[in-house]
């Protein structure tokens, strides 16, 4: 799914995907998160060329826990975290979750309950009560979608995740974060508790736009217009 590339003189070239050799690319879109593109990511914006969304900042925030970091500097709801080294184990309790790996979708995330130990790093931080949502924001469009599981960890693919009322400030959070990170597209979740208090939990830097149609076409719509941009 990920290509080999070649960046010279200025110039970006993919392999051919029938054959052998390589082709010169002038325009690059760029949607998914796949196990080893952080290379691909990185030669992108290397290359400097034009590439939606920008590759700079998907390097950037490709790295989950990072990611999480570098959005702390920037959010009003950035709750404090813990940090656990790699092949470190620590013992605690059913109020603590530890966060691991790059991967999105209730993926690497577990209740710490006992002792743990994972030859990867990981973030600790407090279980926070409460209703879990996602501000997405795609071109001048934004949403609020309130999540759903069946169990602790909700998710947009949940059949009863649904849109609902935006709150204006997790709307600014979001669009801050958004700013500071140069990210074209954005769909942070959030934990609302029952007494107001805010958490950031997460940061999409390739947000879901499948699941929703109101998504999809703001998508496909963010497209069209920078490549309108792109050739003027």
């Amino acid at each position: 799914m990920v290509p080999k590339i070649l960046v010279s003189k200025g110039q970006l070239f993919v392999e051919r995907s029938n054959g052998s050799g390589l082709l010169p690319v002038d325009q690059v879109l760029f949607y998914g998160i796949f196990e080893n593109d952080f290379d691909l990511l990185t030669g992108l914006s290397i290359w400097g060329g034009d590439c939606y969304p920008n590759p700079v900042a998907l390097m950037n925030c490709r790295l989950k826990l990072p990611c999480l970091a570098r959005a702390m500097q920037y959010s009003c709801f950035a709750s404090k975290r813990g940090f656990i080294s790699p092949d470190l184990e620590v013992k605690g309790d059913s109020g603590q979750v530890i966060k691991w790996g790059n991967w999105h979708c209730g993926e690497n995330k577990t209740r710490l309950r006992g002792r743990w130990q994972h030859k990867e790093a990981a973030i600790l931080e407090p279980f926070f009560e409460g209703q879990a949502v996602r501000l997405a924001m795609i071109g001048d469009q934004y949403w609020q979608i309130k999540l759903e599981g069946e169990d602790w960890l909700k998710s947009i693919h949940h059949h009863k995740a649904d849109f609902m009322e935006v709150d204006t400030e997790l709307l600014a959070d979001t669009a801050q974060i958004r700013q500071k990170m140069g990210l074209d597209l954005i769909a942070n979740d959030y934990i609302v508790g029952a007494d107001g208090q805010k958490h950031l939990l997460e940061v999409n830097h390739i947000p879901n736009v499948t699941h929703f149609d109101a998504l999809k076409n703001a998508y496909i719509q963010s497209i069209q217009d920078w490549l309108q941009l792109s050739d003027q």
